[in-house]
């Protein structure tokens, strides 16, 4: 079967205020290791519904580029060496195993209840050999540390969790949602106290789009 062309399927997802990044080749040979550990153990696991490896490149591993695009436009040279992330939900590592191999200097905890789906995480983290990056397989709710940003996409019960979520964000973090336009409005409601910003629409998307809260600096939720 011939491989998809990762480089030209996630040219869409590199535009962020008219700039394209470059796709560096060391991330299309993670990319592409990381979908042929996705299809395999699919086959035997349901990680995603998601099965054709043109539509797993854009969904899953575009969507999530988008993301890092968009929270980290200057890459790792605006961060710190502690900055934290948390993926709620994390499933098969959407958003952020991607966001990680975009930004290699985060410090990465995938939450992630499932124990099936946390020991595909664990061997994904192994196969591309990274560091700082910590597989936690609990429910977001047992989580007591907060983390400088949250991410969240694809969860069941999305009222409760978001809520949920949200209270582990530090002060002064960022509450990263991918979700559907729908949602948007819910997610405000529910979580009033952050400053959310006016959400993107994800290229090629159903009205998908990336929606980010701040938390103030002085104060959690």
């Amino acid at each position: 079967m011939t491989p998809p062309d990762i480089p030209s399927l996630l040219v869409p997802y590199l535009q962020i205020d008219g700039q394209t990044a470059a796709l560096p080749e060391t991330l299309v040979s993670q990319f592409s290791i990381y979908l042929e550990l996705l299809l395999r153990w699919n086959a035997r696991t349901n990680l995603t519904a998601v099965r054709v490896r043109e539509e797993i490149v854009t969904r899953h591993f575009g969507e999530s580029l988008f993301a890092a695009r968009k929270i980290f436009p200057a890459g790792n040279s605006s961060l710190t060496l502690a900055t934290s992330l948390g993926d709620v939900g994390s499933g098969a590592g959407f958003p952020g195993l991607p966001m990680k191999l975009w930004v290699p200097q985060l410090q990465v905890t995938l939450i992630e209840s499932q124990q099936k789906k946390a020991t595909f995480l664990r061997e994904v983290v192994r196969a591309l050999r990274l560091s700082g990056v910590e597989v936690r397989s609990t429910r977001a709710e047992m989580v007591t540390e907060t983390f400088d940003i949250v991410t969240m996409r694809a969860v069941e019960r999305f009222d409760e969790v978001v809520g949920v979520t949200a209270g582990l964000v530090g002060p002064g973090g960022r509450l990263v949602l991918l979700i559907g336009e729908d949602q948007v409005a819910k997610a405000r409601e529910v979580v009033p106290r952050l400053k959310w910003e006016k959400p993107v629409l994800i290229p090629n998307s159903a009205r998908r789009v990336v929606l980010v809260g701040v938390v103030a600096e002085e104060s959690g939720l």
